[in-house]
């Protein structure tokens, strides 16, 4: 069997075992031993454990948990009804406020907890029902938090820029620093929407003639001043050289402990289990999911479907940019069906090689890739940010989440197209930090 067919039908056999119910590093893990051992016998047996610890033998990987502890100690407390609650009192003229307020919640609480779901069910428990009180209509409502939330995998400290990093040996505070203009664009897109679609439909809420004072503008800020402050800590640390990725997610996870316990309260060591048991089982599933991508990796690399894939792809002779849209397809319609962290982890050792060779700048790409990704968490039939809100408003259909979800997703589309126009969106900043 040559390797190209071989690698198709290892693809057919992933999906098939994924399709399952199977969880992610389980059914990677089964297909590569099945495969390794059909292909090469019992030998290839005797490099599996030291192929899986020479790949997590790797110190970049202790920010995972850091990040993860972050974004869980965030999620645990209150701070993203404190935050939606001050946006919507600076917003409280604008139209479509209550939108803004909860896409400008979004982007921040993501940027602190690096979780598209987490932000979706912190964020929409409050704001959903509170939109849909003062008079937004319900696709609208549940639609922009669908799509708010996905900004957590973009604006860093992103757990999937830190994935993307690991897999193709990219610079993580590059990345990191390539998706803050990206995130800020396309938190403007969809505030944009917001606004244009709240002025067209004439919404008008049940509170609008409703002035917040200085005073009660100013009374959440000190709850909220902290959790940006850790923001910009981490990410100094991170380009001001002061500290690596590891570091910095480390100082970061102390300061949001500290930081919940000291503001929130949340100092009973019921509390701080829950935090840690939480962080603890997400950074084991993510670390196991890493440690079979790791395998599957390299049974596509010991039969040879790596790179056979690569040479085939190279001798196409299609221009670059169809080959990019290939691409962008190919990881759309994964995205479909596997969340962000199987599908970067399995594709990257793929695909890397023929981005660099068509002459594409990795960490352009990783940007591109991150976008891409956050697409699929609100593309049925599994886009998951759906099945969140979904389980947050059961009164409200999935078609009606979808429908309000879908200009969202155009702008996700829009911002990619505007990425390859203009590269330098993502590239010039990390480029002026860091140099060339």
């Amino acid at each position: 069997m040559s390797p190209l067919a071989l690698g198709g039908l290892i693809c057919l056999a992933t999906l098939l075992v994924l399709a399952t119910g199977t969880p992610i590093a389980f059914g990677l893990g089964a297909v590569s031993l099945v495969f390794l051992f059909a292909f090469e016998g019992a030998r290839a047996f005797h490099f599996i454990t030291e192929t899986i610890f020479a790949g997590l033998n790797d110190f970049t990987l202790v920010s995972i948990p850091m990040f993860v502890v972050m974004g869980a100690a965030v999620a645990s407390s209150r701070a993203g009804s404190d935050l939606y609650e001050a946006l919507a009192r600076w917003l409280g003229r604008v139209p479509g406020s209550l939108v803004i307020s909860n896409i400008g919640a979004c982007a921040l609480f993501a940027a602190l907890t690096g979780s598209s779901p987490a932000t979706c069910a912190a964020i929409g428990k409050m704001g959903i029902p509170e939109m849909r009180r003062r008079g937004y209509d319900a696709d609208l409502a549940t639609g922009s938090i669908a799509a708010g939330g996905t900004l957590g995998i973009l604006i860093p400290p992103s757990l999937t820029m830190i994935l993307y990093g690991i897999a193709s040996e990219t610079s993580i505070g590059r990345l990191f620093i390539a998706g803050v203009l990206p995130g800020l664009m396309l938190t403007a897109l969809f505030i944009a929407w917001a606004l244009f679609i709240s002025w067209k439909r004439g919404t008008v809420t049940t509170d609008f003639g409703r002035i917040y004072s200085l005073k009660e503008k100013l009374e959440l800020m000190p709850r909220l001043l902290p959790f940006i402050l850790v923001i910009a800590g981490v990410v100094y640390s991170l380009y001001g050289g002061i500290a690596t990725p590891s570091e910095a997610a480390g100082v970061g996870a102390l300061l949001c402990l500290l930081m919940v316990i000291v503001i929130y309260r949340m100092w009973r060591p019921a509390d701080l289990w829950l935090i840690l048991r939480d962080a603890t089982r997400e950074s084991g599933m993510l670390l196991m999911i890493i440690g079979a991508s790791i395998l599957f990796s390299y049974m596509m690399s010991s039969l040879y479907v790596t790179q056979a894939v690569a040479e085939w792809i190279a001798g196409l002779a299609i221009n670059r940019w169809v080959l990019m849209l290939y691409v962008n397809i190919l990881l759309l319609i994964a995205g479909c069906f596997l969340p962000p962290a199987a599908i970067i982890l399995m594709a990257t050792p793929i695909l890397a090689p023929i981005i660099s060779s068509a002459g594409f700048d990795p960490v352009w790409f990783g940007v591109i890739l991150t976008i891409n990704m956050e697409l699929g968490l609100i593309t049925p039939p599994v886009g998951l940010n759906l099945f969140v809100i979904n389980g947050i408003t059961p009164d409200v259909r999935l078609p009606t989440i979808l429908k309000g979800a879908f200009p969202f997703m155009m702008c996700m589309v829009f911002a990619m197209l505007l990425l390859c126009v203009f590269p330098e969106i993502a590239t010039w900043l990390p480029n002026k930090m860091m140099g060339k």
